[in-house]
């Protein structure tokens, strides 16, 4: 027997479901077979949607309020989307239309590929544009990672170091040697750069 299923998302733990969770019943959604949960746009991991895609299966559909419920952007929805129409099941976007393995189906989901796309060299020129202004603007601009100020903990485990092993250094504050070595590497060159002024 084809089933009508819903899925709903929010971001974040205070946000409410309510509104998405009544739009779906609205569309004929029975509240038994809506699946919700809270999750943040910046983990692909959601054990309720995962849930739900062992759940409905050949000839049902899905419905959503808006595409954005899927995932953080148009490439990751599309990574859920399509497995689903290969299954022959019908999404319903409420703020877009009907998403089936049909050629209109196929076209909107070029149309998203193409927005995909869009956004992905947005990000691109964006990120090109914000590095452009720090070289221009910021004399101490270096691409890659911040360097991690140097603080008083920072300075205490240089200053235990000095006068103790490696491995009593690493015992004694409870640390990595990795980050051992960034803290000595990194205040030898602020010491050197102070000394050459």
């Amino acid at each position: 027997m084809v089933k009508i299923y819903g899925y709903s998302r929010v971001s974040t733990s205070s946000q409410n479901l309510e509104e998405q969770v009544a739009q779906l019943v609205d569309a004929g959604v029975n509240p038994q077979n809506i699946y919700s949960e809270k999750f943040t746009g910046t983990t692909t991991h959601r054990p309720i949607f995962d849930l739900l895609l062992n759940t409905i299966s050949n000839g049902d559909t899905l419905v959503i309020t808006k595409l954005d419920r899927f995932a953080r952007n148009t490439r990751e929805a599309l990574n859920s989307i399509e497995p689903l129409l290969e299954q022959n099941i019908s999404i319903k976007v409420l703020n877009l239309g009907t998403i089936e393995n049909t050629p209109m189906g196929k076209m909107i989901v070029r149309t998203l590929l193409s927005v995909a796309e869009m956004e992905r060299d947005m990000i691109v020129e964006r990120t090109q544009a914000g590095k452009e202004y720090s070289k221009k603007h910021n004399l101490n601009y270096r691409e890659g990672r911040p360097r991690r100020r140097i603080g008083p903990h920072e300075q205490a485990i240089y200053e235990y170091y000095k006068n103790h092993s490696i491995k009593e250094t690493i015992a004694a504050f409870n640390t990595s040697k990795a980050t051992l070595f960034r803290i000595i590497h990194q205040i030898q060159i602020e010491n050197l750069s102070t000394s050459e002024r």
